[in-house]
């Protein structure tokens, strides 16, 4: 099946031509007719899948078909997404594929300053990228008109409700019209995600692309046990012996991140690190050397690593296992994509045996375990308990930052938003 049988436009297809692609993926193949036709969507489809493409194509053509109404552009399409990362690479990709199309299309999250946003949006919008504190930011400032909001993507649902926006989603669907249509996809279907489904979704067309929690099948995974102190000296090695060019290493705490990537700059390995603490332009900074191969190692936590698209990423080190058994599937799905092979590698010490066990229990079967020579785990040294941070998701051992790179990450990676509005919103 090529994108031509889709339905897509003349200016669409000469978009994606541009590209480079031919053939849509599976959730491309069954998403654009269904948003093309007008219908709700349930999609279940972790990264790496193309959804991205799944909803933006047939978003633009919907509104390139159906004219606006007279006066100052309003937004009609509105797209929410977690993190500031994920909602860059969708607008470029609102971009990149509205080029043939005379339409206009904005970005908004925090982080950054808010003027030259007011500015873009009173010029007129037509697509809307955002995250929900921002935007409703700008909804108090009376920036931002949602009145005339024809189709609702909600991306990552599940890592939405996880950093606990849920109250935050509720008070952006009552300023929308009741008639729209509602896109939802989501890489896992908790209880959480059925109940919104429920409440957003009208005779949702129901598309899954890959089983629930499904690490990625061209993806082959080890564990290597290593002492806990001697895991940054095997990460250098193992990059170093394998010239390793281009590696995404999860850590779970920012201060980790920070740690690991001083010692292996030590190590004469270029890195940078990547989480909620850094600024905007640090971030993008980072990315933009990791993908150019200015630099070697790119070190992030979970949440600041999510939404992030690099292209042929041959290899993903978890340096430390995540507390949480599908932050490992979203981890490992970073490599191995576009029918690429990849590499996913775990430095597992004698403290993270139970997380190991509940990954495992997750996928349903055990990991291969190859120790290196020379790094083989002491016998004798006893496990340390890994601390949970406040909401039972952050990890540090005694002495170590307390919080995670998961909770503390998340607040800054979406929205710089007040402490006491982040707890009102995991209670709502």
């Amino acid at each position: 099946m090529s994108f031509d049988s889709l339905g897509l436009s003349a200016e669409l297809l000469r978009a994606v031509a541009d590209q480079g692609y031919s053939e849509p993926t599976p959730v491309q193949r069954r998403a654009i007719p269904a948003i093309l036709a007008g219908r709700d969507i349930l999609a279940g489809a972790q990264t790496g899948t193309g959804k991205t493409a799944g909803f933006t194509l047939p978003l633009l053509q919907r509104l390139s078909r159906s004219p606006a109404a007279s006066g100052r552009r309003k937004v009609r399409a509105l797209i929410l997404t977690p993190t500031r990362e994920l909602a860059a690479q969708v607008g470029e990709s609102v971009q990149t594929y509205g080029r043939y199309l005379p339409l206009k299309s904005a970005v908004v999250f925090g982080g950054v300053k808010i003027n030259p946003q007011i500015q873009k949006l009173r010029a007129g919008v037509d697509v809307l990228v955002a995250t929900p504190g921002r935007l409703l930011d700008h909804v108090s400032q009376k920036t931002l008109d949602l009145s005339a909001v024809e189709i609702l993507v909600l991306d990552e649902a599940d890592r939405m409700l996880d950093m606990g926006f849920i109250h935050d989603i509720r008070r952006v669907l009552a300023l929308l019209p009741e008639a729209r249509q509602n896109l939802l996809f989501s890489a896992t279907y908790s209880s959480d995600i059925r109940r919104l489904a429920d409440r957003l979704l009208n005779a949702p067309e129901q598309i899954e692309v890959a089983r629930r929690n499904t690490a990625a099948e061209r993806v082959s995974q080890v564990v290597h046990p290593v002492d806990r102190e001697r895991k940054r000296e095997l990460l250098s090695y193992l990059v170093g012996s394998g010239d390793w060019r281009q590696v995404l290493v999860f850590t779970r705490t920012k201060h980790g991140a920070n740690r690991l990537c001083k010692q292996l700059e030590k190590d004469g390995i270029r890195s940078a690190a990547i989480h909620g603490n850094k600024s905007q332009g640090a971030r993008t900074r980072a990315l933009a050397d990791f993908k150019n191969g200015a630099v070697r190692v790119l070190v992030a936590t979970d949440i600041a690593a999510r939404g992030l698209d690099i292209d042929q990423l041959p290899h993903v080190v978890n340096y430390e296992l995540p507390n949480v058994p599908e932050d490992y599937v979203h981890r490992i799905g970073r490599t191995g994509r576009a029918g690429n092979e990849g590499r996913a590698l775990s430095l597992v010490c004698v403290d993270e045996h139970r997380l190991l066990k509940d990954i495992e229990r997750l996928l349903k079967r055990d990991l291969p375990r190859e120790s290196i020579a020379g790094y083989e785990p002491d016998p004798s040294i006893r496990p340390e308990p890994i601390q949970k941070g406040r909401g039972g998701r952050g990890s540090a051992r005694p002495g170590a930052q307390r919080g995670s790179g998961r909770r503390q990450g998340g607040r800054a990676a979406a929205d710089s938003r007040p402490q006491g509005r982040r707890r009102q919103a995991r209670a709502g």
